[in-house]
């Protein structure tokens, strides 16, 4: 990263809440001047508030990144009645000068220096303070995870081809060269390996803790295709977290609620969009409410695979009083409220599908079965499980995480992390102009290193994903 860009990022600021609270009841996020020396606790702890409150940013979890996971597969496609949001993802166009390409890279980057001014501050060991800066560790992964996602190639396909620029120290003469996707990968184990080691507080769902950095850890390994790993932090999670799944009577219920959760029911972390911080029109919700943009809808392809017994199928309406006989994303119904809809970055069903697949690709039928059918039978009423084996049973893991993760982002990492063609049904001319077959191996299948960064920085200048 350019010395010019690091200066501009590391220099913005955040807005704060000023009220004192007990540091594990603290509701929103606060901010301060994430540049400003960190010289107590208090200061650590504003700091690491910023960091967090950057995460709701619509150009990062606020938006963009939850979109691109499903605009670039096969559950929504834009509306002819569109506010122009997103077509490059939607119609796989992107280029060098892609602005959601820079502002993901920029933004992503100014969560990663703001948590290590945590990290690296100078302040001595004490229960609070390794909460704060194993928090900033799990933060700073999470980020580098999704940077290394949408800007290299996945890691079952090429480990050694170029990642994202590894910083961790704030220098003002660095300008880093691309690593590599194996190394990025490392430093992210290492960091929630370490986030893991320090956090022991409970916190409501809007904050890290350790069992939420050991799902993030689980989903790493299953993104790596290092099922053993990932089974065991699964596992983890599921017997000694405390969270629960969500049973089918709560369902509805948990997807129209707004505010952060303390219960330890299905949400280890969100992002929290409530009345002291949230983007407004540009929220997630806004983009999908169709009182807002309503700029995505469901593809009638996908919106066909839930039974009328599935309690997942009311989170998406039959039809609009706006655009008539369509189908309508309804798991952000508060775009129109001042308190606005959470974003879910990782639930206990995930978790549970994730030791699934894991367990079925170490030979496990049995326990793959007894993971997938633990949410299946808590979404299908009456339904007694699945029975299948082999491929069949690999498939239906797949299905129940692409109707489970829905909107949620996570569709085309399923696809990409299998090497697979993308395959769009178009029914009604969804997907008129838009590819119907993305190939796995088409270079826009991730984004470009932003020109603004290549003309800034010569050690990166060409090292340009292939193809743009």
């Amino acid at each position: 990263m350019s010395n010019k860009l690091i200066l501009r990022l590391t220099l913005l600021l955040v807005l704060v809440s000023s009220c004192k609270k007990d540091f594990l009841e603290k509701e929103q996020y606060g901010a301060v001047p994430t540049s400003k020396a960190i010289l107590t606790v208090d200061d650590m702890e504003a700091a690491l508030n910023g960091t967090y409150a950057g995460l709701r940013n619509p150009t990062l979890f606020g938006r963009t990144i939850p979109i691109f996971g499903d605009l670039m597969a096969d559950n929504v496609y834009i509306s002819n009645d569109n506010s122009n949001r997103y077509l490059d993802f939607f119609y796989v166009n992107m280029t060098v000068n892609n602005a959601n390409a820079r502002d993901l890279w920029q933004d992503g980057y100014n969560v990663i220096l703001n948590a290590n001014n945590v990290i690296n501050c100078a302040l001595t060991s004490t229960e609070k303070i390794d909460e704060f800066r194993g928090e900033a560790y799990a933060l700073r992964a999470l980020m580098y995870f999704e940077l290394v996602k949408h800007f290299a190639q996945p890691y079952t396909v090429s480990p050694n081809a170029l990642g994202v620029p590894i910083i961790t120290k704030y220098d003002p003469t660095l300008k880093p060269p691309r690593n590599t996707v194996s190394e990025v990968y490392a430093q992210i184990e290492n960091d929630l390996t370490t986030a893991i080691n320090l956090m022991t507080q409970e916190r409501s769902s809007g904050y890290f803790t350790r069992y939420a950095a050991t799902a993030l850890l689980a989903r790493m390994h299953l993104y790596k295709g290092e099922w053993a790993e990932a089974l065991e932090a699964a596992e983890d999670v599921i017997s000694n977290s405390g969270y629960s799944l969500l049973k089918i009577n709560q369902v509805q219920g948990y997807w129209s609620s707004n505010t952060a959760r303390k219960d330890k029911l299905e949400t280890l972390f969100e992002v929290v969009n409530d009345l002291s911080g949230n983007a407004g029109i540009d929220a997630l919700a806004y983009f999908y409410d169709q009182v807002g943009y309503g700029d995505a809808l469901v593809a009638e392809s996908f919106y066909t695979l839930f039974t009328d017994n599935d309690v997942r199928k009311t989170l998406i309406l039959p039809s609009s009083p706006i655009r008539g006989d369509v189908r309508v994303v309804n798991k952000y119904p508060n775009s129109s409220q001042p308190d606005k809809d959470e974003v879910k970055i990782i639930r206990m069903s995930e978790v549970y599908l994730t030791a699934a697949e894991a367990a079925y690709q170490l030979g496990d039928e049995a326990q793959a079965l007894e993971y997938v059918n633990a949410v299946a039978t808590q979404r299908m009423a009456g339904f007694t499980g699945y029975k299948s084996t082999g491929s069949a049973l690999l498939s239906d893991i797949l299905l129940e995480r692409r109707k489970e993760l829905a909107f949620e982002g996570h569709r085309y990492w399923d696809y990409a992390r299998y090497h697979q063609d993308v395959v769009r049904i178009d029914v009604n001319g969804e997907y008129t102009g838009a590819p119907l077959i993305i190939e796995a191996d088409y270079f826009r299948r991730i984004l470009p290193i932003p020109q603004a960064e290549l003309d800034a920085n010569p050690n990166i200048r060409g090292q340009q994903n292939p193809g743009y």
